[in-house]
């Protein structure tokens, strides 16, 4: 049996590559709507995901507005410190325009890098109590050995937590993808 967990795809092969695939298929006559269709879907996941952590938000009376909102992992996929074409930003930049304050935490990646690509510095360790949303991003080891408990300590008292890539059990999140 397979697992399938979904989450912001990045990377090359999955995140680029179609595009020339697209763009040549036209150039013969075919237009391959499915793979425009899978491309529009995963450039919009960040802003769903936002919407999503919003609504839960506001269903626990927490503001959005100056919301701390923790994003744990800033790398395309697990264990790896590769941010080529990674997807979170956009989830950045959506909590971002929301007039949220925004902690990206990420073991695996380059901070200078991070800044470089991307003008996101993020923070050596997140702060306990601190958060309105934590949002588990990437399946990190770290972030798994963690667990529930560890991760919901990072939280103030009320507050969302979000887990993309089913790190977690369903009971022990208030939302998922």
């Amino acid at each position: 049996m397979f697992l399938f967990r979904p989450g912001l795809v990045g990377g090359h092969c999955i995140g680029v590559d179609p595009y020339y695939l697209t763009h040549k298929a036209i150039e013969v006559g075919y237009h391959p709507e499915i793979i425009l269709a899978g491309r529009r879907l995963n450039d919009n996941m960040g802003i769903y995901v936002a919407d999503q952590v919003s609504k839960l938000m506001t269903k626990k009376r927490i503001h959005v507005v100056d919301a701390n909102i923790l994003i744990m992992g800033l790398s395309f996929k697990e264990n790896c410190p590769d941010m080529r074409n990674t997807r979170v930003v956009d989830l950045i930049k959506e909590f971002k325009s929301f007039n949220s304050n925004v902690d990206v935490y990420d073991p695996w990646v380059d901070k200078e890098e991070a800044q470089h690509e991307y003008d996101i510095i993020p923070i050596e360790a997140p702060v306990k109590g601190k958060y309105d949303a934590i949002i588990l991003v990437v399946s990190h080891n770290e972030f798994k050995e963690m667990g529930a408990d560890a991760i919901r300590q990072l939280g103030r008292e009320n507050h969302v937590l979000y887990d993309i890539k089913y790190i977690l059990n369903a009971d022990e999140v208030d939302g998922r993808l």
